[in-house]
């Protein structure tokens, strides 16, 4: 348990970094860096939505360039208002929507418009009540009673983009006004005897019988500090090319359009030409081109959507509380972070992080369709920040943890040489030299003799533990060395490098057993696979050393009984006791308990009957998962 214990909490700095991340990343959130990223991915997922039918309910008498040309004259005159109104009457819409400015005459024929407003009583008009930039609003028809009116005034993004419909509001006088697509709409559901009515507790809230308006908030979906002033929607725009029947003012002077269309249905009529230029912004609409959207187009969308929600339950688009949206973004992160202290593999990581970077993707286009906003873009960068930049982190945070243990490995056997030698023959001197009985002047000269050559073994060790371990092949080969590969062929290349450099040794060698096969490296990271070669590189090297008249040289890499095996045995120096086994163990000895330790496994040192040594580092895979933490 204290291993496990020590294991996790060494982990604590990796785990405040990924911590550190997910706040860095809801600070970037909270102060309204990500908003347009959201936008936009908000836009395009609408856009890339499932093909939605036309909505039969509307249709959009749009007045274009032909029209103007054949009036000869704009804006359009009343009488040809009026003319297009009582034609459309004949055939009996549910209710008829002039998206068109008449706040003054527009002769000839201003007398019979107002006689045909007050004659037809199904018509909403427009005005404007919220002053823009230039402080100019529009009042609505004078014959018309308020009853009739409602505004077109839109709540545009800083990005210049249409995402909300303004549904109600105050005007300057403080009166409540109710917009023009809401005014269309409860006039059509009217007639399905379906009324508006107020919210239980929110008095901006509105519904049609069962179905509630998800009022926007200043912090929907991916908004930040938003204006949520009145009682606005998020526009579920109909994902159509041409979501709507259109047709011309000549096509209904005409007759040349389909009765059914009209009768019992909702009737826009609009400017659609591009001389007009009433144009809205709206990447989220499926069109050719999403920067010319004509106004009463965006009116149709609103109404369609409201309309579809009470009759058909399409769905309107809600979001979630700003508290379950961070502990989303906090999930996210903590995956990520998971990911990249499970995964030890570089192209692993990536599959992996692309994969869960895909199922994000999936999961928030999916709620779209059904109606949830979801943030997407701080969840991703937690996710990605935390599996790839974090596991970059913490590969050089665990590398740099085992070269300090093995640094610290050197400075503690430096220190036990100094305290086992020179400071105990400096200790017998003095006691001597204070003692009645001095020591002649020479034992006393044998003495510091003594004491000189301890110090002069310590510089040996020094230079031979320290200076020469931190030249060999570990670190000269490290960098040549693909550590990507299997293990197994990496440490095959070690071994034929020591074969290669001490040739002079290994070719008097007649039997040699070799044996290098898969072995389960799930869980060792980069710095662990660098150790295990500087470990067969030493246990080589110690055969040379030691093992004299050696005939006979194992090298075994594999798994066995669900363990993988580094041995490497040899028939050389005979091992009588223990007391001469342990005059070999030393600085690399010390090095292999330590990787062993890192490994969960264990190293061995013994004799090799009947004449020989064995020097052998076993460990298992299959590791807890918390182990890694």
């Amino acid at each position: 348990m204290r291993r496990i214990w020590t294991k996790i909490n060494s982990g604590n700095n990796i785990w405040r970094v990924g911590l550190t991340t997910i706040a860095f990343v809801t600070f970037l959130r909270l102060i309204g860096s990500l908003q347009f990223l959201e936008w936009t991915i908000f836009d395009t997922f609408l856009r890339l939505r499932p093909e939605e039918s036309i909505d039969e309910r509307i249709l959009i008498v749009g007045i274009n360039e032909n029209d103007i040309n054949k009036i000869h004259d704009y804006p359009i005159p009343d009488r040809n208002i009026a003319a297009l109104l009582n034609k459309l009457k004949t055939y009996q819409p549910a209710v008829i929507g002039l998206d068109i400015i008449r706040d003054l005459p527009k002769e000839p024929g201003h007398t019979e418009l107002v006689k045909t407003f007050q004659k037809i009583k199904n018509l909403i008009a427009v005005e404007k009540i919220i002053p823009d930039r230039s402080g100019s609003t529009f009042n609505p028809p004078p014959s018309l009673p308020q009853e009739q009116i409602g505004f077109t005034d839109a709540v545009i993004d800083t990005d210049g983009k249409q995402r909300r419909s303004l549904l109600a509001t105050s005007n300057l006088q403080g009166e409540w006004k109710l917009s023009f697509t809401l005014k269309l709409a409860e006039a059509y559901l009217k007639t399905k005897s379906i009324a508006l009515d107020n919210v239980n507790g929110d008095p901006y809230g509105m519904r049609f019988n069962a179905t509630k308006l998800p009022r926007f908030q200043s912090n929907s979906g991916g908004y930040i500090q938003a204006d949520a002033g009145g009682s606005q929607i998020l526009i579920n725009f109909r994902n159509r090319r041409k979501p709507f029947h259109l047709v011309s003012l000549t096509d209904v002077q005409s007759g040349k359009i389909n009765p059914d269309w009209i009768r019992g249905k909702i009737v826009l009529i609009g400017m659609t030409s591009p001389s007009v230029k009433d144009y809205v912004n709206s990447s989220a609409i499926n069109s050719e081109n999403a920067a010319l959207i004509y106004g009463v187009e965006v009116q149709a969308h609103i109404v369609s959507q409201l309309v579809s929600a009470v009759l058909d339950h399409r769905p309107m688009i809600d979001v979630w509380a700003d508290g379950w949206e961070y502990l989303w973004i906090i999930g996210w992160g903590i995956l990520g972070l998971s990911l990249g202290r499970l995964i030890r593999n570089p192209l692993k990581m990536l599959l992996y992080i692309t994969i869960a970077t895909i199922c994000l993707i999936l999961i928030c286009y999916g709620l779209i369709i059904i109606g949830w906003w979801v943030p997407i873009v701080p969840a991703f960068f937690t996710l990605v920040f935390n599996g790839v930049g974090l596991a970059a982190f913490y590969r050089y945070d665990e590398a740099l943890r085992y070269r300090i243990q093995d640094r610290q490995l050197i400075i503690d056997q430096i220190f036990d040489t100094i305290h086992s030698h020179p400071l105990q023959t400096l200790n017998i001197i003095l006691r001597e030299v204070q003692s009645d009985e001095s020591l002649s002047p020479q034992e006393f000269v044998a003495k510091l003799q003594q004491l000189n050559q301890e110090l002069r073994d310590v510089y040996d060790l020094v230079k031979r533990e320290a200076v020469s371990e931190l030249d060999n092949f570990y670190f000269q080969q490290a960098q040549r060395l693909d550590l990507s590969q299997p293990l197994d062929e990496i440490l095959f290349e070690v071994y034929n490098e020591i074969i290669e450099r001490e040739s002079s040794y290994f070719d008097n060698i007649k039997h040699k057993v070799l044996k290098f096969e898969a072995m389960d490296e799930r869980n060792l990271a980069i710095e662990q696979k660098r150790s295990l070669c500087s470990f067969l590189e030493e246990a080589l090297r110690n055969v040379k050393k030691y093992a004299h008249g050696t005939t006979r040289l194992e090298v075994i890499c594999t798994q066995e009984h669900g363990k993988n095996v580094i041995r490497v045995a040899d028939n050389g120096l005979k091992i009588e006791t223990m007391a001469d086994l342990s005059s070999h163990s030393g600085f690399g000895t010390k090095l292999a308990q330590n990787l062993a330790k890192q490994l969960g496994g264990e190293f061995k040192r013994y004799p090799h009957l009947p004449k020989g040594m064995v020097c052998q580092l076993t460990w298992s895979a299959n590791k807890l998962w918390f182990w890694r933490f």
